[in-house]
């Protein structure tokens, strides 16, 4: 193994252990067995190479989730295969924490930071279409409900990711999540009554006829 794919390494090793924001170059080089001069030849500079880690753990994430996407393939409902996806997800969020940690840590940096900024912003795009795909096969609708279907789903994933960091207690389970959507879906088109609406504020209720 090289001196780059060590550093790597050694910098998806911190990134586990310390986080983004408190990995120095001398952790990675400690890690790495490497030096810091090779961090410069191989990267540019620290944050370069934490990138570049970073894309490489979520690359290494992904490989697993495909693995929890092979078995939702399987199930021929939508109800079902979101539920072993979520399943599947809740499950890589424990066993994958540091992980998870890590890329909460870099999206609050991205905006600061471009390069990482468009290497995330590209995971995303290249997850939209397949996981739109899940729940819109066999249809006939536009690729661009196909996409905003992905981003409805790595929205659910992100929260559900932010949410089992802070509180992994009061996270529902896949099952629970299947029947919350169900009854919201149920009653997309339903019109509620004023005096049944927690929102309504008062005067909103129609005037009976006389």
């Amino acid at each position: 193994m090289g001196h780059r794919d060590q550093l790597l390494d050694g910098a998806k090793k911190c990134l586990y252990e310390r986080g983004y924001s408190n990995t120095t170059a001398r952790d990675i080089v400690a890690a790495s067995n490497t030096n810091l001069a090779s961090i410069g030849y191989h990267f540019g500079s620290k944050e370069a190479l934490l990138s570049a880690a970073l894309v490489s753990a979520f690359e290494e994430w992904g490989n697993e989730l495909d693995r929890v996407m092979a078995d939702v393939g399987t199930d021929p409902t939508v109800a079902g295969r979101l539920e072993t996806m979520w399943a599947g997800v809740l499950e890589s969020i424990t066993t994958h924490r540091p992980l998870w940690v890590a890329g909460i840590e870099a999206f609050s940096l991205a905006e600061r930071m471009p390069d990482l900024r468009e290497k995330l912003a590209s995971t995303y795009r290249r997850a939209r279409p397949s996981l739109g795909q899940l729940t819109l096969a066999g249809t006939d609708a536009e690729e661009r409900t196909r996409l905003a279907a992905g981003s409805f789903l790595l929205a659910v994933m992100t929260g559900l990711t932010v949410q089992s960091l802070l509180d992994p207690e009061a996270v529902p389970e896949a099952s629970d999540l299947i029947t919350a959507v169900r009854s919201i879906f149920g009653r997309f088109d339903v019109q509620l009554a004023p005096e049944d609406d927690p929102l309504a504020q008062p005067g909103d209720a129609k005037p009976e006829s006389g």
